[in-house]
């Protein structure tokens, strides 16, 4: 009887809850139901990545009086190890960081350049058109370790070697596999099975492992041994150079032990575009950050929010804008050192009207060219940090696909990036393959400043879904309310088939996806204004955030249901 009254009350308590949180605007969430679960709200700290054990390890160091930087390369080391799918010490990193002591915001690129060995007359005597995605041809400098060192040299407080011992630590002895990591993990094995190294280092026992699996990386643990003890010079110049040298000589990879002890990561101010009173930063090339301000610009004068959330007038116009962007990022995206990028007129408010006389509001397009910019005067882990002195870092760190190269030297556990696949093979483009050179890049954090203070670092995974994801969830927040974790959630479009920087144009108007949230009528609405449809699975993004409220002055965090992301604070 006693258990039964107890239960009655508990209903009646729960009813009253949900009462209150209605009268205070809590119907809000019931009827927008975007959100899988509640915002992470905390005082002193926050951290978002893709794996729940990195997030823990952020956390800890900036329990530990660590600064945001601190953790997030703390982080990084650990997602390394446990999402090795997606980056690793043999990939490249962007990141930009709000220094809330001078409230200035830096960029770092820390992406790697092509082998001086390797000629485009050498890639033309192979009769290849585009250069492979996997094996010896693709293989960069990787950036990420300087770019660590980077970072830390500006905005760490604690000892390197610390920052790397939790990874050390999980690679001895063992982490259990998380579930969509071990199902890419999985899909992995017979892309790269048979590449030099890759069995021997990422399947053990002959096959992936599976989810809930103890995975152990001792090579991995003794690489980054060697990077506590010795600095970046350990990789770049040290015992771990001369491992990848004596690989890559051995497997026909033109990287070479002088590539590594050229490298060097840039600090490039990050580049903005405000949209409603929110000013929106990007890095600039040769990544492609750049095209969500493109899109921003181009969308500003429309009435988004009186179209409705994924409607198919406002999902037409977001594509339409997407497809005008990225002609542009093919033609004129590409390494600053090499060529003129007119970074300034591409997101000019001058050029987006210019380039707004493309858009037609009932029909897609299936073609379009890239303007003249000059009339006006181109698979990823992403986290973000804060920390108790409000500092911020929004980094993104990737092999590109998936485990990159394929290629694994003996004993160091980890893959080699392919991020040269990216190059073109044309004569005059811009991004055309040169010794030295950086390649195109995907990968780009993002970060938006509210009245001149932090509002949102953020990022979203996935190659050439990154723009389109960044401009999605903006419009989500800015234009339709949601907060940070229904941003996220809501359903996503996926536009495929544009221009690339690689020389590939788009003749068909390239294909649309859309998830299962959005309803079938917008399907049929879109399909009938001529866009093609199709499938795509994995490839509308994964996305962390953090923001901040000056009000309250505190850190609101997110991890997007699409991964198996934690955004945990204290």
């Amino acid at each position: 009887m006693h258990g039964t009254l107890w239960a009655l009350a508990m209903f009646l308590g729960l009813l009253l809850v949900l009462s209150a949180r209605s009268a205070a605007g809590g119907d809000r969430v019931s009827s927008r139901p975007h959100a899988t679960r509640s915002e992470v709200i905390a005082r002193h700290g926050m951290a978002a990545t893709s794996q729940p054990l990195a997030t823990q390890i952020a956390l800890d160091v900036l329990k530990q009086g660590g600064s945001a930087v601190d953790a997030a390369i703390a982080a990084n080391a650990a997602l390394g190890l446990m999402e090795p799918t997606g980056c690793g010490v043999g990939g490249d990193l962007f990141a930009i960081v709000w220094d809330a002591e001078t409230k200035t915001l830096h960029g770092l690129n820390a992406s790697g350049r092509s082998p001086k060995g390797l000629t485009l007359e050498h890639l033309r005597s192979l009769g290849l058109e585009e250069i492979p995605p996997f094996g010896p041809l693709p293989v960069s400098v990787p950036g990420c370790v300087d770019g660590w060192f980077e970072l830390h040299g500006r905005f760490g407080k604690l000892p390197m070697a610390e920052l790397l011992a939790p990874a050390i630590r999980y690679a001895k002895d063992g982490f259990p596999v998380s579930e969509l990591i071990a199902y890419y993990w999985a899909r992995s094995e017979r892309v790269f099975g048979k590449q030099p190294g890759f069995a021997e280092t990422f399947l053990p026992g002959g096959r992936a492992p599976a989810k809930g699996d103890l995975f152990k990386n001792p090579g991995l643990a003794r690489t980054l041994e060697r990077i506590a003890a010795g600095g970046r010079d350990a990789f770049y110049k040290g015992e771990i150079a001369d491992a990848i040298d004596a690989f890559c000589r051995k497997h026909g990879c033109f990287l070479r032990k002088a590539d590594l002890a050229a490298h060097t990561s840039t600090w490039d101010a990050p580049v903005s575009t405000r949209y409603r009173g929110y000013d929106v930063f990007e890095l600039p090339p040769p990544g492609q950050g750049i095209a969500a301000l493109q899109m921003l610009n181009l969308l500003e004068p429309y009435d988004l929010a009186a179209m409705g959330h994924n409607s198919a007038d406002y999902l037409h116009h977001l594509v339409e804008a997407k497809k005008i962007a990225y002609e542009d990022r093919a033609r004129f995206y590409a390494d600053p050192a090499f060529v003129d990028v007119p970074v300034a007129a591409l997101i000019s408010k001058a050029y987006a009207k210019q380039r707004r006389a493309l858009f037609d509001p009932e029909q897609a397009r299936t073609t379009l060219d890239p303007g003249d910019p000059r009339l006006a005067t181109g698979d990823t882990i992403y986290l973000a940090v804060a920390d108790k002195d409000r500092n911020m870092v929004s980094l993104i760190q990737s092999n590109y696909r998936g485990f990159g190269s394929g290629l694994c030297p003996d004993g160091l556990g980890f893959c080699l990036q392919d991020r040269g696949q990216l190059f073109a093979l044309e004569d005059g483009h811009p991004n055309v393959y040169a010794p030295g050179k950086r390649p195109f890049h995907t990968i780009i954090p993002a970060f938006v400043l509210k009245d001149g203070r932090p509002f949102l670092c953020f990022g979203v995974m996935g190659g050439d879904m990154q723009p389109q994801g960044h401009v999605q969830v903006l419009l989500n927040i800015i234009e339709f309310g949601m907060n940070l974790q229904e941003a996220g959630d809501a359903a996503r479009f996926h536009h495929g088939g544009s221009s690339s920087p690689t020389g590939r144009r788009m003749r068909d108007g390239g294909v649309l996806a859309l998830e299962s949230g959005i309803p079938d009528a917008v399907r049929a609405v879109l399909q009938r204004r001529g866009h093609r449809m199709g499938r795509a699975r994995g490839q509308f993004g994964g996305y962390q955030a953090i923001g901040y409220d000056p009000v309250r002055d505190v850190f609101i965090g997110a991890s997007e249901s699409r991964k198996d992301g934690q955004a945990a604070g204290y």
